[in-house]
């Protein structure tokens, strides 16, 4: 376990998320420290794949703020005032916050070497040479440096995800978002995967990760929160939550998943 600093890398305060009538979420408080595993879980419609998105800029918030690193994601402040931040300023923050999905979203095209290569030389400007000694380095961490010549539809599903985590960490980013990375998983898949997030966390990046993979959280996590309805209802350390929740609705979920 990391010890925490005093300053927040993640600081999320008041987020309210409206899908027209629909509110999503209602209120999120949550902060994660430098180098902390923070697990989310909780039911499906939750919202938390929803906060995830709107911590990396793919939704924008209703109300609320988020900032990471200290600098407010998405908005400037002025008097007071929140002002929208332009595209580029939005997709020079989206770079320090890498992000692995529940899908792969690999290019079906390009060879697990070129998948992680592409976003350093395309949006960090890297000579080629360097980006490819990098990915290789970052695919035999995932321990795939001997796939690095195959491509998606040649590689298991747990095979495209590590692919997946070594490209999310080609940007070097300052946070590790993870969405349910094992649910479209083969359950015989899913261990080589939580072995690279282990790793990933013994390391000392900083994560967030949604998951229903209670292990993962009892294992690994430094904090882990419930969510229901779109509300926080119950924040820790994982393992006392795990053995002893005090929230009713934190026991009803508990004893349906353990």
């Amino acid at each position: 376990m990391t010890t925490a600093t005093k300053e927040p890398l993640v600081r999320i305060e008041g987020l309210h998320k409206f899908y027209g009538q629909h509110h999503v979420l209602r209120g999120i408080d949550l902060e994660v420290n430098q180098g902390e595993v923070s697990v989310v879980i909780g039911p499906s419609g939750s919202g938390k794949s929803t906060m995830l998105r709107c911590v990396n800029l793919l939704e924008t918030i209703s109300a609320g703020r988020i900032s990471v690193g200290g600098n407010l994601i998405g908005y400037r402040e002025v008097n007071g005032r929140l002002h929208d931040l332009k595209t580029k300023q939005i997709a020079a923050q989206r770079r320090e916050i890498g992000m692995v999905f529940q899908r792969f979203n690999l290019f079906p095209h390009k060879t697990a070497l070129y998948n992680v290569m592409e976003a350093p030389v395309q949006v960090k400007g890297q000579s080629r040479d360097s980006a490819r000694k990098r990915a290789m380095e970052l695919l035999d961490r995932v321990g795939l440096a001997d796939h690095s010549g195959h491509y998606p539809s040649q590689l298991s599903g747990g095979q495209q995800q590590r692919v997946a985590i070594a490209r999310a960490l080609a940007m070097d980013p300052q946070l590790m978002l993870f969405d349910e990375p094992t649910s479209a998983l083969d359950p015989e898949l899913v261990g080589d995967v939580l072995e690279v997030m282990k790793d990933l966390a013994k390391s000392g990046i900083t994560m967030i990760v949604v998951t229903h993979e209670i292990g993962f959280a009892r294992e690994v996590g430094d904090r882990l929160t419930f969510m229901d309805a779109g509300v926080v209802v119950e924040t820790g350390d994982p393992r006392e939550i795990l053995v002893n929740p005090q929230h009713p609705r934190t026991k009803e979920f508990l004893s349906r998943v353990l």
